[in-house]
């Protein structure tokens, strides 16, 4: 059966739409740029797409024009316009498997360093600093690291700086804790109190949070070990060369890197770097 003819205004239409839809993208994400100092505008354009639908649907606007509007004189909406930008929180543990690798790659990689320094670029939030701060205390080799949790959001930075978690997600973390390796009780990592529970204050001292843009800024600091779990997959291809530069550029020789993409041949600096096998993208920096 042959597929329905579309007629020709009808295609012209649906052409005038995009243009406009895109037009209305480049105007959204200048104006967030020139109003709140964040840079969008070399993201990838479906991943942009994505998240911007699912912000007009949660605010309940029509049009990305009318979503600028009210983002330019509404505080409560630019917020939620730039968290929907951030990595979404991480659970406790919530990959198992990936927690597994921290024991297996990152913490033996660490164990050679009389100073070693992790940096978790674009964090998604306490789950993923906790989970890092409490594998490596199970492998030794907490008492003597700084882990470097930065986030572009400066507001959730913030929160994370002082932030609790329900009892039941705890809970629910403990199988997932064993799952990857974990002995003895996850609790006793946790301060709990009327029905929260917070990392012990000995790991939090060894966390420090900070706003960190992973499109304007540059390095900051040597790192012998970089996770970046939430990033890649959202920039576009020469965002995604700038960043995987500035990466280099912070990483110590024979350092490892952990990223949500893999590298390709085409990528900078690929060269630099040896595969570590396993399911996540995990590399050795050998040059």
């Amino acid at each position: 059966m042959a597929a329905p003819m579309v007629p020709p205004n009808a295609w012209t239409g649906m052409a005038a739409g995009l243009a406009v839809e895109e037009l209305e993208t480049e105007l959204l994400l200048e104006a967030v740029f020139q109003r709140f100092g964040h840079d969008f505008r070399a993201y990838d354009r479906q991943a942009l797409r994505d998240r911007l639908a699912r912000v007009l649907r949660t605010l309940g606007a029509r049009t990305l024009s009318g979503l600028q509007e009210r983002v330019l004189h509404d505080g409560a909406e630019a917020s939620r316009l730039l968290r929907a930008f951030s990595p979404a929180p991480a659970g406790l543990f919530d990959n198992p498997g990936h927690a597994s690798r921290l024991r297996t790659v990152l913490a033996p990689s660490l164990r050679g360093w009389p100073l070693p320094r992790v940096w978790i670029a674009e964090c998604a939030g306490v789950g993923e600093a906790w989970t890092l701060a409490i594998v490596l205390a199970e492998e030794g080799v907490l008492g003597r690291l700084d882990i470097h949790a930065t986030l572009a959001n400066e507001e959730l930075v913030a929160e994370h700086q002082d932030a609790w978690l329900p009892l039941a997600e705890l809970e629910a973390a403990r199988e997932r804790h064993a799952g990857s390796g974990g002995t003895g009780d996850l609790a006793a990592w946790f301060e709990i109190e009327d029905g929260k529970a917070r990392l012990q204050a000995q790991l939090r001292r060894r966390i420090t949070w900070s706003q960190y843009s992973l499109v304007t800024d540059a390095s900051f600091n040597e790192f012998q070990a970089i996770v970046s779990c939430h990033a890649l997959a959202d920039f576009g291809p020469v965002l995604r060369q700038r960043v995987l530069r500035l990466f280099h550029d912070s990483l110590a020789r024979f350092g490892v890197l952990c990223l949500d993409q893999p590298l390709s041949v085409a990528d900078a600096h690929a060269g630099s770097y040896q595969a570590v096998a396993g399911e996540r993208p995990w590399y050795k920096r050998v040059g």
